[in-house]
């Protein structure tokens, strides 16, 4: 897939779980790790907004387009 999600980079940078991050955006840790793993097929642009929200990021930190 040419879109990849650096969920883990950010997660990183900010120093917090993916279960920490479950809990504030009030994704399951299921769902979460589906995203993380590029096994998404699509993200709601509402999750996509609380995700950076609580990471303090832009939504080009978490995805990223690479030709194939």
């Amino acid at each position: 897939m040419p879109i990849i999600i650096n969920l883990d980079v950010m997660l990183a940078r900010r120093k917090m779980s993916l279960t920490q991050l479950s809990e504030l955006v009030g994704i399951t840790m299921s769902n979460l790790s589906i995203l993380k793993t590029g096994k998404a097929k699509a993200i709601r642009l509402e999750t996509l907004e609380t995700i950076c929200q609580v990471l303090d990021c832009q939504p080009g930190d978490l995805l990223e387009f690479r030709k194939s």
